[in-house]
């Protein structure tokens, strides 16, 4: 489980491409004050397994699925990325619980400055922004962002200084990809709520029903 609250910024170091899968070498340092073999570190908000550590670099592998889910099929070496290790149990919460596993893919649309803010647009397709509401949470590359904004295609966060200081995120332009995790409540609810067949029907609530049941 992670925060949404970024360590650092890190640089890919190596990256080594299989059939379908991608073996990323990725260096840092604050990370590694504790780092250990097995690990997860949520790179990009992308929860991944540390399988070597060589100095201030760590291995982690990247499976197929993780690839088609997300945008870190388009690193590069030299790219930066946002590290954040699994929050330890005596953490505090300084943003949103965040699972690292990223719902889908969204497209900056637009980036503009407003004052000592950056306000970013982000267009992804409805199966994200079903889940999505104003003054709601939702991770972009592993940030825990506050949506300011909603509309039909796509919503908008601002980014205030130290946001913009200690992340990636502001270093994608308009077009480029992110890495998007709806709150983890909301799918909660969904599921929960969702009919199952192996339900007892529901009686529809009408007049007739809850005058027989004493209303």
């Amino acid at each position: 489980m992670f925060t949404g609250i970024i360590e650092e910024i890190g640089t890919i170091h190596g990256l080594a491409r299989g059939p379908r899968s991608v073996k990323l070498t990725i260096s840092g340092g604050l990370i590694f004050s504790d780092l250990k073999l097995g690990d997860s570190v949520a790179v990009d908000g992308v929860c991944l397994t540390v399988a070597a550590i060589d100095g201030l670099t760590f291995t982690a592998d990247v499976m197929p699925e993780t690839l088609d889910r997300s945008a870190l099929g388009a690193l590069r070496p030299g790219s930066q990325v946002n590290l954040e290790r699994a929050m330890a149990a005596d953490g505090r919460f300084g943003g949103h619980m965040v699972s690292g596993h990223i719902d889908g893919i969204g497209r900056i649309a637009d980036q503009r400055r407003d004052d000592n803010a950056v306000w970013l647009r982000i267009e992804t397709d409805t199966r994200i922004l079903r889940y999505v509401i104003e003054k709601g949470s939702i991770a972009i590359d592993g940030i825990s962002l506050t949506v300011a904004k909603l509309d039909d295609s796509g919503f908008s966060v601002s980014i205030i200084p130290h946001t913009a200081q200690e992340t990636a995120l502001l270093q994608k332009k308009p077009g480029d990809q992110v890495n998007l995790e709806n709150d983890l409540v909301a799918k909660y609810v969904e599921r929960l709520l969702a009919p199952r067949e192996t339900d007892a029907p529901t009686p529809k609530l009408t007049y007739e029903f809850l005058a027989e049941h004493g209303f």
